[in-house]
């Protein structure tokens, strides 16, 4: 007999709305104590949104971008990021890396006399390299990317939620629009938190973030239209249950063979990786708990619509009551 893992138990039958009082309540406080903590004490941010300087380095030696951060950390520039570039265009001796220093106090961007004290400290690592390019962003530019990146965030959720609208009913998009929204702002508020980094890559980590919630969420929604045209007299607050039920063992499987590889690259992944792979781990972990206890809520709270194959007579708010017996 063929061994099968099984994380959940097979006909569960759990109430997922039987402390929906208390879930809904301490999620509501908690985002709206992300966003005031966010206004108030304000997110750590990196140098996309500080401004700073990005130095282009090219050594024939291989990149060492570890040595290259512990020689400058002497200099007391902040914050110092170091990542090698690769492209296949380069020859076999071309190693490029880039070095970007966040702007310092006062200033728009790291003075000429510090680019050279830079160029001295990291030659002392390897006498090969040399300095190919430098440039600066100024602090207008970096407030003008995070309203840029708070706009992508927005219209990616409300993006999300129109397509839920076409594919189901407007009452499922506004529980999808509303539990994605609550995704992104917990996870701002645990970087406001533990003042966490924010840089680019944490943007482009909750946009993946909201791709996978909407995902989860979509799979609860479909079981749940499926169960409410088979049970058409069953009440829509067991209809939902039963519909969660029947996935649960998808999205555990699902949402723990992801956070395995996130953190295997927690551990190997470096400095660079780390602040993305904890606000996708973040993510994953609010994300499954918004598509069962957030959204589907929302869509208890609205009614919704109980046989698809039949044209809609009343509001789909309240049709539920009037279901073919």
């Amino acid at each position: 007999m063929a061994f099968r893992l099984k994380l959940v138990p097979e006909n569960t039958k759990w109430d997922f709305f039987s402390l929906s009082r208390i879930t809904f309540g301490v999620s509501s406080a908690l985002v709206i104590a992300s966003i005031v903590a966010w206004l108030v004490v304000g997110l750590n941010y990196g140098i996309d949104f500080k401004g700073g300087t990005t130095i282009r380095t090219e050594a024939t030696n291989a990149v060492d971008a570890g040595a290259y951060r512990d020689a400058i950390a002497p200099l007391g520039l902040g914050d110092v990021l170091v990542t090698e570039v690769f492209d296949p265009t380069f020859r076999a001796d071309q190693n490029v890396a880039q070095i970007r220093i966040q702007a310092q106090e006062g200033e728009d961007s790291v003075s000429p006399e510090m680019v050279a004290k830079v160029e001295a400290a990291v030659k002392a690592v390897d006498p090969t390299l040399k300095f190919t390019s430098v440039e600066s962003v100024g602090a207008k530019v970096s407030a003008e990317l995070i309203w840029q990146a708070i706009i992508a965030v927005g219209l990616a959720c409300l993006g999300i939620g129109i397509y839920v609208w076409l594919r189901f009913e407007w009452q499922f998009a506004v529980g999808s629009f509303i539990s994605l929204l609550h995704d992104v702002f917990l996870t701002i508020g645990v970087f406001v938190l533990f003042q966490i980094k924010f840089d680019l890559t944490i943007i482009a980590a909750l946009l993946t973030i909201v791709g996978y919630s909407i995902n989860d969420t979509v799979v609860v929604f479909d079981r749940v239209r499926e169960n409410l045209i088979k049970y058409k007299t069953m009440p829509l607050r067991d209809v939902m249950n039963l519909s969660i039920n029947e996935t649960m063992s998808r999205t555990v499987m699902t949402g723990g063979t992801t956070i395995l590889a996130l953190i295997v690259l927690m551990i190997f992944g470096g400095d660079v990786l780390r602040g993305f792979v904890f606000a996708m781990t973040w993510g994953i972990l609010v994300g499954t708990y918004s598509s069962v206890y957030i959204a589907t809520n929302w869509v208890l709270f609205l009614g919704v619509k109980r046989d698809w194959s039949k044209p809609a007579d009343t509001p789909a708010g309240t049709q539920f009551t009037t279901a073919d017996k």
